[in-house]
């Protein structure tokens, strides 16, 4: 019979104990990443929190597209035109000194909002340098990093999730699972005044390091924030030292979720026979339990390191760590291959993405706030040197000119360059039209352009050029005959020569190849595998000059040199599918070019 919890309660706990912790050491614990929707349970888990904070805990929520100026702070305007002289106005990292910082869909942030916060975050302070201010403010603040992502890409910067002690997932949680009690505030603050006084010995700290490095834990804020919350443990159970169980409960609540791998010597962690059960946490109560406690052998680093190592094991399901990996590798191969557009920076529409010195006269459109909080400082100034100095008239000039800057993503056009000779028509054809349909349909729903480009023959045919009628794009493709030879590098051409004209028109292009690699007809028309395969890599190296995203899937039934090198030379992802049906070739491809 299995006595273990549901997963949404077992989840739920660990989460309350995260809290508690939390609420015990805000600062010193950096935080936690809160990946859920909006709903009642993350309603529950905030409540609760902001309840057992210490009295008077500023708490200020950040918008995922928060300027620069309610974040750090700058010039107060209003205020500073009527001193005269330069007001500072404080931002939300300096407001939230002391407390925690909300920060609402944390998968959207920008760089910029990132970086600020990190460097609040590492140093306890905000460096303030604009609008005619310097100065250094305290800003030492907990972030709680609302994730809101729903695909495997989608998630809060790594930048900033580093510095959070941690990371929980409350999909799996039912609101049923949130009506346990909750710790009591009292607790918590006896906890809190007693933490000062917690000390940790140096075989906790080298047992903590170990299972980070165990597990794959590669950042040393993790083994930081793993001791820091083994000290909050102990505080919170009235201990002045921290024993085992602060140890254990801290790595199963930090190092877990952050583990990437399984130590050499351990298998899977559940449904294991041969693993001894643990010591039991309320141990019967005995006549001279003094005694045995002066009398119990401290453990070894390496002992107690396994007992971390069992408790961080037991909160990773069972096969979680390959999906991590997976996930881990298309998320770093959409840095460089991503599908969607590129940001580009714009003067008119688009998403704000501050100012900079300018006019209207060059293109942009005038902020009125930016322009009069630069001329501000110098109002003084420039009174003095006025005719009549008593004038309250506000004197601005062309060098305090500031214009709106906005970013827009620009269209993506996705190129589909279909190999469709006697060789893959053999092999292939059927399922890469049926796979290039199915994208085909991905691409309509992001309201991306797609073209169609098919080879065979001496020659390769542009069957559509880039446009949106999906209609349009299944019928060129259904009419699509297969056999003969293979023109590959006229194929390339075309794609290299279709990208440029996307690109030109403020696009942003993706090539898909679907081959098998094997040329055999050459540029100018002729027969002939050597000289043709000569053709095709002169093709992908100009493809390579050119720095366009390109896909090669090799649709051969056995993967080919000849293929794989091709993708090589042109710098494109390779990737082979022996015996794939169409809906595996379109899932591998998602995988690889996710959806915006």
């Amino acid at each position: 019979m299995n006595d273990a919890p549901p997963v949404g309660t077992a989840v739920w706990a660990d989460a309350v104990q995260a809290l508690t912790l939390l609420a015990i050491d805000p600062t010193g614990l950096g935080g936690a990443s809160l990946r859920a929707g909006p709903g009642p349970v993350r309603d529950c888990w905030l409540v609760a929190l902001r309840e057992r904070l210490a009295p008077q805990t500023p708490i200020r929520r950040v918008p995922a597209h928060v300027t620069e100026q309610r974040l750090l702070g700058g010039l107060d305007l209003a205020a500073t035109l009527q001193a005269g002289r330069p007001i500072a106005e404080r931002g939300l990292l300096t407001q939230a000194d002391g407390g925690v910082l909300v920060l609402a869909m944390a998968e959207r942030v920008t760089t910029a909002t990132t970086s600020h916060i990190a460097s609040a975050l590492d140093t306890g302070s905000l460096q303030l340098e604009r609008d005619g201010l310097a100065a250094t403010l305290p800003a030492r603040l907990a972030v709680i990093a609302l994730d809101e992502g729903v695909d495997d890409d989608e998630r809060a910067p790594a930048k900033l999730t580093d510095r959070l002690a941690f990371h929980m997932t409350l999909g799996a949680v039912a609101p049923r699972d949130t009506l346990d009690p909750l710790p009591d505030p009292c607790s918590i603050d006896a906890a809190r005044a007693r933490l000062s006084t917690v000390t940790i010995d140096d075989v906790t700290l080298e047992a903590i390091t170990g299972t980070a490095l165990a597990l794959g834990v590669p950042s040393l804020r993790a083994a930081l924030l793993t001791a820091k919350a083994a000290r909050a443990a102990a505080a919170l159970g009235g201990r002045s030292a921290v024993d085992e169980e602060d140890a254990s409960l801290a790595a199963r609540l930090v190092l877990g979720p952050r583990a990437t791998q399984l130590p050499p010597t351990c298998d899977e962690p559940h449904d294991d026979p041969d693993r001894p059960d643990p010591p039991p946490s309320e141990p019967e109560p005995r006549e001279n339990e003094a005694e045995d406690e002066s009398e119990r052998t401290p453990p070894t680093a390496d002992e107690l390191q396994d007992l971390l190592l069992e408790a961080a094991i037991a909160t990773i399901p069972t096969g979680l760590l390959a999906q991590l990996q997976q996930a881990g590798a298309a998320l770093a191969r959409s840095r460089t291959q991503g599908k969607t557009g590129l940001e580009r920076t714009a003067t008119r529409g688009g998403r704000p993405a501050g100012t900079r010195r300018g006019d209207s006269h060059q293109g942009g459109r005038l902020n009125v706030l930016e322009t009069l909080r630069a001329a501000a400082p110098w109002q003084k100034i420039r009174k003095q040197a006025r005719a009549n100095p008593d004038s309250k008239t506000i004197e601005v000039r062309r060098a305090d000119f500031h214009i709106k800057r906005t970013k827009q993503k620009s269209e993506t056009a996705t190129i589909f360059v279909v190999d469709a000779s006697g060789s893959s028509a053999l092999n292939r054809l059927a399922e890469a039209k049926g796979a290039v349909e199915l994208l085909l349909a991905d691409c309509y729903i992001r309201r991306d352009q797609v073209a169609v480009i098919a080879f065979r023959g001496i020659k390769a045919d542009i069957l559509l050029p880039p446009t949106r009628s999906l209609v349009r794009a299944k019928r060129a493709l259904a009419a699509l005959p297969g056999g003969g030879p293979t023109p590959l590098a006229s194929a390339i051409d075309a794609a290299a020569l279709m990208a440029d004209g996307v690109r030109r028109k403020g696009q942003t292009p993706t090539v898909i190849l679907l081959t098998d690699g094997r040329a055999n007809i050459a540029r100018d028309g002729t027969a002939g595998r050597a000289r043709a395969h000569d053709d095709a890599l002169a093709s992908a190296h100009a493809v390579r000059a050119g720095a366009v995203t390109v896909l090669l899937i090799d649709t051969s039934p056995k993967a080919q040199p000849e293929a794989e090198r091709l993708a090589a030379e042109m710098n494109a992802l390779y990737l082979p599918l022996p015996y794939a049906d169409a809906t595996r070739l379109s899932k591998a491809v998602r995988a690889v070019l996710p959806a915006r």
